[in-house]
């Protein structure tokens, strides 16, 4: 269990603040993913919202990526130079403790294991998912469905080289001034919570899903964030709403903290200042984006790339 004991941290760091495991982008090399020098791209998409005395930039990110890879334009740094406040989903030191925190609430109860409570065909396909990720199968027998699936879809990741600390968050608060000062809209144990009272049928769902989707997983993935490093919105939301998602998990992970964010946005407006709000690309394509939820509450939100 030692190895498990390494990756926690790192799940949760990469996993935890996402709203879905098969709407993570990542896996292709730098390489791979970087455009063409013939063509032009407007860069990942940032929007913003303003008022007379207040603005607040938007910004879609990728939680974990390669060392390499290189996203930040002229656009998106000025809008961070400009800005008094970064705000993101959790404070980045959170994920310090998150190993004892996974530990704490994805425990089966003792005398349960998870692989007894799969069927005889979703067992095989879990067993055959391991497998291919070269992880022991009784890897997560002690531990709920939720981790699991959090764990498979994170773990290649990990495995292909991708790392938090590469990641537009870690990236955005290296080049932060300091003394300015940084906010989150969440914590980490608030995060982890949602998949942990998670009904365990849609666990079990959820589970389902990303095994069904590791064989495809990195075409689907590198696709992503290819069309997020275009700044192509729609195209995202396109293929983020094409998976088959149980509506508990979409509304428990997605749409109500979607809600959450517009409404902390519209109360933020009422204070001065510049405020540079980072939070997961998924959360920021769709009909049920943050920015569909501001228009619908009255408030402009303009794309600035």
């Amino acid at each position: 269990m030692n190895w498990l004991k390494r990756i926690f941290r790192r799940v949760a760091a990469v996993g935890a603040a996402v709203s879905l495991g098969s709407a993570m982008p990542g896996l292709a090399t730098p390489e791979a993913l970087a455009p063409a020098a013939s063509e032009e791209r407007a860069g990942p998409a940032l929007w913003k919202v303003a008022d007379d005395d207040t603005t607040i930039y938007i910004f879609g990110t990728v939680h974990a990526l390669p060392e390499k890879l290189e996203w930040m334009d002229e656009t998106i740094a000025d809008a961070l130079g400009s800005s008094d406040e970064l705000v993101t989903e959790i404070d980045l030191a959170d994920t310090a403790d998150a190993g004892a925190a996974i530990a704490s609430l994805a425990m089966l109860p003792e005398g349960r294991n998870l692989r007894d409570m799969l069927g005889p065909e979703d067992r095989k396909a879990y067993e055959a998912a391991l497998a291919q990720l070269g992880i022991p199968l009784s890897s997560f027998d002690r531990f709920e469905p939720w981790f699991a699936s959090l764990t498979l879809s994170t773990l290649p990741l990990i495995q292909q080289g991708y790392s938090p600390e590469s990641g537009v968050e870690n990236t955005l608060a290296g080049k932060f001034a300091q003394g300015r000062q940084r906010a989150a809209l969440e914590t980490m144990q608030y995060q982890l919570g949602l998949f942990d009272s998670l009904p365990m049928e849609t666990q079990l769902s959820y589970l389902r899903q990303v095994v069904e989707g590791v064989p495809e997983m990195k075409d689907k993935l590198d696709e992503m964030i290819a069309r997020w490093l275009e700044g192509d919105a729609d195209a995202l939301a396109n293929l983020i709403n094409e998976e088959e998602v149980d509506p508990v998990l979409m509304d428990r992970l997605l749409t109500q903290r979607n809600l959450n964010w517009a409404e902390w946005i519209g109360q933020r407006l009422e204070k001065p200042g510049t405020v540079f709000m980072a939070v997961g690309a998924g959360h920021l394509a769709g009909d049920e984006s943050v920015q569909s939820v501001l228009a619908r509450r009255g408030i402009t939100v303009t794309r600035v790339q």
